[in-house]
């Protein structure tokens, strides 16, 4: 996919990823919805303005989100408990707390999901790799095992697509009904597992004859560091959360504190 290189693609990617998680344990732990909402909108403000990914795109990848948003939280929202009934019909019994609960924990998941595809938008896994053999002291044979594992799987899809169109060719059509499904299944898996094989072997012998079970010290072509770049971002973090925790107490959207306990 093509974007344009922003600032935050050169983070460190063990930095951001240490980063990423840290917001993940902050999102997991804070309770006041009000806040919530705000460290969802800094997040997203992250996402739109430095991925480098068109808007188009970066919608479209968001939609799963409002599936996720209505999911997670209509859960809480239909069935929790509380004391000021809005609706009750048969088991759906929506409250005043239900609903703030529900809607803290669709922002959570979201919340949780941005992080992950701001990460992900602007992570190349090659330099991931490189930076955890460097910074976190991953032995290579593991991460190179991994680059690799992770390179097989375009080539796995492209080999499934090759195999379909040759069938198709053949004139092999699909039965119906569990017998098809056998079918299918015999007519993909066997091909695609042998070349997985095959592959897999070739790439462990080149490993093996690279030295990578090896334990000495090795050399790498691409250098990763750290920069100024990881303080604009820990400092936009930083700055972003302090600013969420201040509206959000000072200059609240819905008046609620803590969604664990009774709405005032």
């Amino acid at each position: 996919m093509a974007y344009d290189e922003t600032w935050l693609h050169r983070v460190n990617p063990c930095f951001k990823l240490l980063l990423s998680l840290a917001l993940f344990f902050v999102v997991l732990f804070t309770d006041n919805i009000n806040v919530m909402i705000n460290v969802t909108l800094a997040q997203l403000l992250l996402l739109l303005c430095f991925s480098g990914h068109p808007l188009r795109r970066l919608l479209l990848l968001m939609l799963p989100f409002v599936l996720l948003f209505v999911s997670s939280s209509m859960s809480m929202m239909m069935f929790g408990k509380g004391d000021t009934t809005w609706l009750k019909w048969g088991l759906v019994h929506v409250t005043e707390e239900s609903f703030y609960r529900g809607l803290h924990i669709g922002f959570k998941t979201v919340n949780m999901a941005l992080t992950g595809l701001t990460f992900a938008l602007t992570t190349r896994p090659v330099a991931l790799f490189y930076s955890l053999m460097q910074q976190c002291k991953l032995p290579p044979k593991f991460a190179y095992s991994f680059m690799a594992a992770l390179r097989l799987i375009p080539i796995m899809v492209g080999e499934f697509q090759t195999l379909g169109m040759a069938l198709k060719v053949r004139g092999v059509k699909r039965r119906v009904g569990l017998g098809g499904v056998y079918e299918t299944l015999r007519l993909y898996a066997i091909p695609l597992l042998a070349q997985s094989i095959r592959r897999a072997q070739r790439i462990a012998v080149a490993m093996e004859a690279k030295r990578f079970s090896a334990a000495r010290e090795r050399t790498y072509y691409y250098r990763i560091g750290f920069s100024m770049l990881d303080a604009y971002l820990l400092l936009y973090v930083a700055a972003a959360l302090g600013a969420a925790v201040y509206i959000g107490l000072h200059f609240p959207y819905v008046s609620i504190g803590d969604v664990r306990y009774k709405v005032m």
